[in-house]
């Protein structure tokens, strides 16, 4: 078993580090501020090649695995763009999975290549403000009128959808009543057609400059040849980009963790207190030496995760884990830089105040904390589900 990483591991990861280098800390410091999506940090990655990591080489794409797209996403992370930087460019990298496992090759070609290239932005229209993370009660109806589908409904929590000119959307085209299991639920890649679709930004904690939205649909209409496989198997393609989700956001939560764990590492140092560096007290070294230990078994988890997927193994309960574990990690570790920097750590201009509230992103998405409890506990432990 081998840990060192690949040479071409470490070229995906100096490659990524170059390109951020100018998007340095006071950068995502104007942006938390500010607002205004990163275009120019968005545009630096896709000149490079890099938002089609995980894509098909026949469509432009780099053709790797999510070995290497975690890698990448951590590493932007972990440059300090924090969450920020990797929501900028997440939807490119995992979002139309399903469209490459079960579009076709007309559907493939006519999408894959404008996203990779970064002239096309998607968002990824889910979930519903009654229904949570209860996907197979999604209210949002397309109904089929010739060939087109007319939607009316509403989502909430939809990133970059601003911003974004297209919308891989999950709507639902038979009644509840009259479905059984998880059909009926289809999946749709269109355009944002803004006449129909009106977006409401939601002000939140963090990550100011990716926004997030409501989102109002109302008889917007949807080419046939824009729903991705078959009508009413929705649900069962939206799963095959659950697990690389996961995957990412935990890497990129390690990524950010490791980001305040350093800016603490480097202030306990220079900071001095009664003539000597507050770094010599166990107190201050303790806290972060305990975090280094949490984001290295959270990345151990990572890797195993992105390694199953990449080997077409099953790997939900690693990923659910990897997720879970490097968000708490993260958490903590930023929460202790704060702790580290004492007062001058609610101060925004020392940044890690601006990562404590980034981090609470990967605790509360996609998926919360208490729901992959109960998942390992029912799937790996065989207990009685309890929902």
């Amino acid at each position: 078993m081998n840990f060192a990483p690949t040479p071409d591991q470490e070229q995906i990861r100096d490659a990524i580090e170059r390109i951020c280098a100018p998007f340095d800390a006071d950068y995502w410091l104007r942006k938390d501020q500010e607002g205004g999506f990163p275009n120019d940090f968005h545009r630096a990655l896709a000149d490079s090649g890099w938002l089609g990591i995980a894509m098909p080489e026949a469509y432009g794409g780099a053709g790797l695995g999510i070995s290497e797209a975690a890698l990448m996403m951590h590493t932007i992370s972990a440059t300090g763009a924090g969450l920020s930087g990797a929501s900028a460019v997440h939807m490119n990298i995992f979002g139309l999975h399903p469209v490459v496992v079960f579009g076709t090759d007309e559907q493939k070609q006519r999408w894959l290549p404008p996203l990779i290239a970064g002239t096309d932005g998607a968002c990824f229209a889910v979930t519903e403000p009654n229904t949570g993370l209860n996907t197979l009660k999604l209210k949002t109806l397309a109904v089929r009128d010739g060939d087109h589908y007319v939607v009316h409904g509403q989502k909430v929590w939809i990133s970059t959808a601003r911003v974004a000119n297209k919308m891989l959307l999950l709507a639902r085209t038979t009644p509840i009543e009259e479905c059984k299991g998880a059909e009926g639920l289809s999946l749709f890649y269109t355009d944002m057609d803004r006449s129909k679709v009106e977006v409401r930004e939601i002000e939140k904690l963090g990550r100011k400059c990716v926004d997030s939205n409501q989102v109002f649909i109302d008889g917007l209409r949807i080419p046939v040849e824009d729903r991705v496989g078959e009508e009413g198997k929705g649900f069962s393609y939206i799963l095959h980009g659950l697990n690389p989700e996961r995957i990412l956001i935990a890497s990129e939560a390690v990524g950010l963790g490791r980001a305040a764990l350093k800016r603490a590492a480097g202030y306990a140092n220079e900071r001095e207190v009664f003539g000597r560096p507050i770094g010599k007290n166990q107190g201050i070294q303790h806290p972060l030496a305990k975090s280094w230990m949490e984001l290295e078994a959270a990345d151990l988890m990572v890797q195993k995760a992105a390694w199953l997927y990449d080997q077409h193994l099953p790997c939900a309960a690693e990923a659910n884990s990897a997720k879970y574990l490097a968000a708490e990690a993260c958490y903590h570790a930023c929460e202790n830089a704060i702790f580290t920097h004492g007062g001058m750590g609610y101060a925004k201009e020392y940044h890690v105040e601006r990562y404590l509230r980034e981090s609470w992103i990967p605790r509360l998405a996609p998926v919360s904390p208490q729901l992959i409890l109960c998942f390992i506990a029912e799937k790996v432990l065989g207990l009685p589900k309890s929902y």
